[in-house]
């Protein structure tokens, strides 16, 4: 055989031939295909994992529910890609399989019994009944085409196949998806949703996956004569791809699939505003409407004189149709005015864009470049009617996905050449400059600038984690702090101790019990005996002068001066530094205290941290600053106004307990700033901090200018 000389991976290298070697070439292609639709349901999947789980940890009623989510979002986060890797590897290795069918070498990737073993868990019994479940349905919805799919595969292979052994069986793609998980610390109810999610966005779609490999197959010539298996109309997939768009507002309307209902019912508030857009000529003769397709010329017209987002200019829309509506009558003869229902989009475009304009959550250097998109989101409106239908049309997720992407941007100095400026300004150019009346260009911008978005949140939230480490590091520092002093402070309150004593317990044993908290915990056994050494030194020093008690001494003495030279050890204090402590305390031992060293009375408590006290506990309750603090939630943004300088977005990225410290970062994921409850209900109070609504743009303007509609047909 001719050796070509490629170089194959050491690890990758075998004695024997390459199983893959001996798949047929259309093999190939239907692993292929089949690999980027999963490659892509996967993707899927995390990209709503992360808001699932977070919103379980937002419903989550005890601390310990909403640790276990948001240690899920951040094992997920961490180990995606390895997850992803694992599970395809596991699919082309089942593909390898099948290319050994009959040779006697054939490794079958292992199939899981899904069935629970006697004396499994509870956990497992759950997972199991789950998956049973899952494949129950899949086999039921799709098990025509599957069928068809493993008979082709046997066909060709010349072995028999069953459907457990198919690589795009879902028994298989549970496995893969399960074995790819291992690696997943997560909780059993995790794991369960995990597997909800794994049906909705991989195994509902297994129809398209099975139908495109057997057309594969058919082409090829591989069993053509079996009847092909009826495709699931759209209706019954599930609709997934917008979860958070409003719903229809009753079940038993059909589909607006072109939009057309949405735009009639926002036609009926859009008659006050008819005959605003208009020629200003003398009214000679009956006007003449424009054709659809003379409007979108002059709206191409209109797209090549749109200003620099630098140019101090107030561009009316509205207006500059109409000089162009009077220069086409001037030109005809003839009065040339707007069809009804194109006027209508007119004015409600312009109206959402009065809007956007006018909305806080955009940062101004943004609505500017958004601004710029009017006419081109007007030429959008005018040739397709579903731009306002809930169903999520790409230019209008275009527009959210920038105002979502820019609402955590602060002013800098150079903001021109920030990246992500730069890349909106980017998407806006493309549009005014190729844009006509193909709409595909925003489907093909929108994956594009959700590509980088999607990195930039990447890098955000390994950041944001980082952050989230550290706070908690420094919060638990800090309650651990506030706990040794609560100890040292019950037990040296109101008593007259040797003033050698007091000071150690303060300043050295102190940072003792502090190691012993941050490495050991509590509940562990060198907190238990730190304390119980500190209570016996206590004792020793407030003995009253009898022969009993003196006795008792002798017997403890050598003991506890064992544990307090083993507590300064593991704390690493200098023998040299403790040496006339214990000098002293040998003294104190056998001679009285008065006599010795002076006594003094604590009276001061002791503070281990700075820690100030919080303004809230001055509040009522019912402070209505307060109650706004309260509403925060994990996630949302707010813009800062310190005293000086220039404002700052941030998002809270976490509240920290005990204290209720709220951590916030900005864009980048870098800590902004951290606030008590009371800090921040005072910066409501001197109208420093703002919340900032996340939801939607485009759904916001639209919900606002309705609004405002109805208001002035009830005024009428």
């Amino acid at each position: 055989m001719h050796n070509d000389g490629k170089v194959v991976p050491i690890n990758r290298a075998h004695a024997t031939p390459s199983p893959l070697a001996r798949l047929p070439v259309v093999l190939l292609q239907v692993r292929d295909k089949a690999a980027q639709q999963l490659q892509h349901g996967l993707q899927e999947l995390f990209d709503n994992a992360d808001d699932t789980l977070f919103e379980m940890a937002d419903k989550a009623r005890s601390n310990v529910d909403h640790h276990i989510f948001f240690e899920a979002m951040r094992d997920l986060r961490l180990k995606r890609k390895n997850f992803e890797r694992v599970f395809m590897e596991r699919l082309f290795e089942a593909f390898g399989g099948l290319g050994q069918a009959g040779c006697g070498e054939l490794q079958m990737v292992p199939v899981v019994s899904y069935d629970a073993a006697p004396g499994s868990s509870k956990d497992e019994l759950e997972k199991a009944v789950a998956l049973e479940t899952m494949l129950g349905r899949v086999h039921h919805r799709d098990g025509l085409a599957l069928g068809q799919l493993t008979a082709r595969l046997s066909a060709l292979l010349g072995n028999q196949l069953d459907d457990r052994e198919n690589p795009l069986g879902p028994s298989l793609l549970c496995e893969f998806f399960l074995r790819a998980g291992r690696s997943l610390g997560v909780e059993i109810r995790v794991k369960l949703i995990m597997l909800k999610l794994f049906e909705k966005y991989v195994l509902s779609d297994a129809d398209q996956l099975y139908g495109e490999a057997n057309q594969l197959l058919v082409a090829t010539g591989v069993l053509p004569d079996l009847k092909a298996a009826p495709s699931r109309r759209p209706g019954e997939r599930a609709t997934r791809d917008y979860p958070r768009e409003a719903a229809l507002p009753s079940a038993e309307q059909p589909v607006d699939e072109n939009g057309q209902q949405a735009f009639t019912a926002l036609q009926a508030l859009l008659t006050a505003l008819r005959g605003s857009v208009s020629p200003t000529l003398e009214a000679s003769a009956e006007p003449q409407p424009i054709a659809t397709r003379d409007l979108l010329r002059l709206l191409s017209h209109l797209q090549q004189y749109v200003p620099e987002p630098q140019v101090e200019d107030d561009f009316d829309l509205r207006n500059q149709l109409e000089q162009l509506l009077t220069r086409v009558s001037v030109k005809s003869g003839k009065s040339r005015v707007v069809e009804e229902a194109d006027e209508d989009v007119i004015n409600l475009i312009a109206l959402l864009f009065e809007f956007i304009l006018n909305d806080r959550t955009v940062p101004d250097a943004f609505k500017a470049l958004i601004g710029r998109l009017q006419i081109p989101l007007l030429k959008v409106a005018v040739l397709d009617k579903s731009f306002f239908s809930p169903s999520g049309h790409p230019a209008r997720r275009l527009l959210n996905e920038i105002a979502a992407s820019a609402m955590g941007w602060s002013p800098v100095d150079d903001y021109a050449h920030d990246s992500l400026y730069l890349r909106i300004e980017q998407v806006v150019q493309r549009l005014l400059n190729e844009f006509a009346e193909d709409p595909a260009i925003f489907s093909q911008l929108l994956t594009e600038f959700t590509a980088f978005t999607a990195e930039e949140r990447r890098r955000r939230e390994l950041l944001e984690q980082h952050t989230r480490d550290a706070e908690e590091g420094r919060v638990r520092t800090e309650a651990a702090r506030a706990r040794v002093a609560e100890v040292l402070n019950r037990r040296l309150l109101g008593k007259v101790l040797p003033r050698a004593v007091v000071q150690f317990l303060q300043q050295a044993w102190s940072q003792v019990l502090l190691l012993a908290s941050l490495k050991h915990g509590e509940q562990s056994v060198q907190w238990q005996a730190g304390l119980r050494t500190m209570d016996e030194l206590i004792w020793s020093v407030s003995l009253p002068q009898d022969t009993d008690a003196a006795g008792h001494l002798l017997v403890q003495l050598p003991g506890l001066l064992k544990a307090l030279r083993d507590g300064l050890t593991s704390a690493a204090f200098d023998p040299f530094s403790t040496r006339d402590f214990f000098v002293r305390l040998q003294a104190l031992h056998v001679q009285p205290p008065e006599g010795v060293d002076g006594l003094i009375e604590v009276r001061e408590p002791f503070v281990l941290s700075a820690t100030p006290l919080d303004s809230a506990q001055q509040l009522p309750a019912d402070d209505p600053d307060l109650l706004k603090v309260y509403q925060l939630r994990i996630g949302g943004w707010v813009v800062f106004q310190p005293d000086q300088g220039s404002a700052l977005r941030c998002k809270l990225m976490t509240i920290m307990a005990p204290a209720n410290t709220y951590v916030f970062v900005g864009r980048t994921g870098l800590k902004i700033m951290h606030k008590s409850v009371g800090q921040l209900a005072l910066a409501f109070k001197r109208g420093a901090l703002h919340t900032l609504d996340d939801g939607p743009l485009f759904e916001r303007a639209l919900a606002a200018v309705v609004g405002q509609l109805r208001q002035l047909n009830r005024g009428k």
